[in-house]
């Protein structure tokens, strides 16, 4: 007989990174390390505006919020994107609009 599959975090499952701000995960690039947390469409309350490509991020849309690994608890540090534009941003680089 097959066991069920846990769906939810057990207490040893990945610690909470970034001071507080959420469950996190270190990612290594040409850019840096940044801490990044999927957000769910269910989490996504606000409009932000994606610095990969500059269009907005509306409520209910699934993202990333990225930061750098140096700057953990920063919130001034910390930007929304698409997932797509995070992913592909060694290539593109954040649009010409400063954070």
């Amino acid at each position: 007989m097959a066991v069920p599959r846990r769906n939810t975090p057990k207490n040893e499952d990945p610690r909470p990174l970034g001071g507080g701000v959420g469950w996190a995960r270190v990612e290594s690039g040409p850019d840096g390390e940044w801490l990044v947390r999927a957000i769910s469409g269910a989490q996504a309350q606000k409009t932000y505006r994606c610095p990969g490509c500059d269009h907005e991020i509306r409520p209910g849309i699934p993202h990333v919020v990225a930061w750098p690994a140096e700057e953990i608890g920063s919130v001034e540090e910390r930007r929304h994107w698409h997932q797509g534009c995070w992913d592909s941003r060694g290539r593109r680089g954040p649009t010409a609009r400063r954070w």
